[in-house]
């Protein structure tokens, strides 16, 4: 009989991967994947818990699975169930709850609980926990662009966030591992891997002397693999050496998304961010010296406690001083068991929506001013999907734009010029 499985995924870029890579695993056992609304023997939500939003999200896929199919199997995996395992067991139809550690199990635990009717909770204290766990994922979904995990944990401790007590301390994967994983994407049709984990600036740092850029130099050897992305990368690991070595291997795509979360000094000195507004400036400059055309996005957060108008104000400037491409915007959200959720001057409600807005309206201007500075320049796309006779995929500097073709673009590399500046912009091949 046909066994059936779906994942929603809730969260970032290695939350993706590792939901992909547990499809694997259910297909190697012979279940076969279905959308999160359809009637399915097993689900499976991988949570997010940097936001309650995150979490209610969570709940309410539960409730509305169980209403599909009431006798299903319900797992719950992930960093809500790592940071709150006893709240997510204690949920009405949960079956299984997994952390951060031992996905490679899932389909075991959930075949175990199936056959005993018994609640499985293997959530385990990560403290001492030091080895990568290593996934691997072959397929990516039959994308063109494939997604590589090779760092895990964190040990920055934010004020506001609640990663490193879900994911735990640093574990980098190896070099030679991750060099033998791009090898077989390659051979599988892959052209670009981005790199990502939960901290990918500290790769290395828990194995000797190998850093980041090592990593990329080695990748970046490999036959076949023409581009190299990075996922979320801190300031700090941006220098002139760096920088060098990147545009040397000429494979690592010009687009950056470099964490900021607030443009006031103020603000992220109670961060804890361990950088200032003017040296993230010059690491901007840095960037764009080596790579004159780079996309640069970041994440920003309003409404932290004790912003002021002035320093908001700081934040809203540094938009236009790094020209930014986009910028990712959240109203500041409390997280237990974080410092900043006891922190004196919590902000109103009604002022995170309003400097939200403003925000938003001030990226989307710079968003448009970067792409007005690529109409009709030379840009390099690798086309990913095909929607009715329109192909789609994304410039190294990470503009998206799309072409009518009936030729099959899917998976080439193409030099096009882009013609507008819609959301999906469209492009001519030259």
């Amino acid at each position: 009989m046909d066994k059936t499985f779906s994942i929603l995924t809730l969260g970032c870029k290695v939350n993706q991967y590792e939901s992909e890579a547990m499809s694997e695993l259910f297909e190697k056992k012979g279940y076969r994947q279905v959308e999160n609304d359809e009637f399915s023997d097993v689900y499976i939500v991988n949570t997010c818990t940097v936001t309650n939003l995150s979490d209610r999200k969570s709940r309410q896929f539960i409730r509305k699975s169980k209403r599909i199919n009431p006798d299903s199997v319900m797992a719950v995996v992930g960093c809500y169930s790592q940071v709150s395992p006893d709240e997510v067991e204690n949920i009405e139809g949960v079956d299984v709850v997994v952390g951060t550690t031992d996905r490679g199990r899932i389909v075991e635990l959930i075949e175990d609980a199936k056959n005993s009717n018994n609640k499985i909770n293997i959530v385990k204290d990560l403290r001492n926990v030091r080895e990568f766990a290593n996934t691997t994922n072959f397929d990516s979904n039959n994308r063109t662009r494939a997604y590589m995990k090779v760092q895990d944990g964190c040990n920055r401790f934010c004020t506001y966030c609640i990663i490193p007590f879900a994911r735990g301390p640093i574990r980098s994967r190896t070099i030679e591992d991750s060099v033998r994983e791009a090898k077989t994407l390659a051979s599988n049709g892959f052209k670009e891997i981005v790199l990502t984990g939960i901290h990918i600036g500290s790769f290395g740092f828990d194995l000797g002397e190998e850093r980041l850029i090592d990593l990329i130099e080695k990748i970046a050897e490999v036959d076949g693999i023409e581009r190299i992305r990075l996922s979320s990368v801190e300031p700090n690991i941006i220098t002139e050496e760096f920088m060098e070595r990147a545009v040397a291997t000429k494979k690592l795509c010009d687009h950056f998304h470099l964490s900021l979360q607030s443009g006031s000094d103020n603000i992220l000195k109670a961060m804890n961010r361990r950088y200032t507004r003017d040296e993230y400036i010059k690491k901007t400059k840095i960037i764009k010296k080596y790579m004159p055309n780079a996309g640069l996005t970041t994440d920003i957060i309003v409404g932290f406690p004790g912003e002021t108008e002035e320093d908001f104000e700081d934040s809203m400037s540094i938009v236009r001083e790094a020209g930014f491409s986009r910028i990712h915007v959240f109203k500041y959200s409390k997280r237990k068991n974080t410092k900043a959720a006891v922190m004196k001057n919590q902000i109103d409600g009604n002022i995170k929506k309003e400097r939200s807005e403003k925000l938003i309206a001030q990226g989307e201007k710079y968003r448009n001013i970067f792409l007005e500075e690529n109409l009709n320049k030379p840009r390099e796309v690798l086309f990913e999907e095909e929607h009715d006779g329109e192909f789609h995929g994304y410039t190294t500097n990470y503009i998206k734009v799309k072409i009518k073709s009936h030729i099959d673009l899917k998976n080439q590399i193409k030099n096009v010029k882009i013609i507008d500046t819609e959301e999906v912009a469209d492009c001519e091949i030259i």
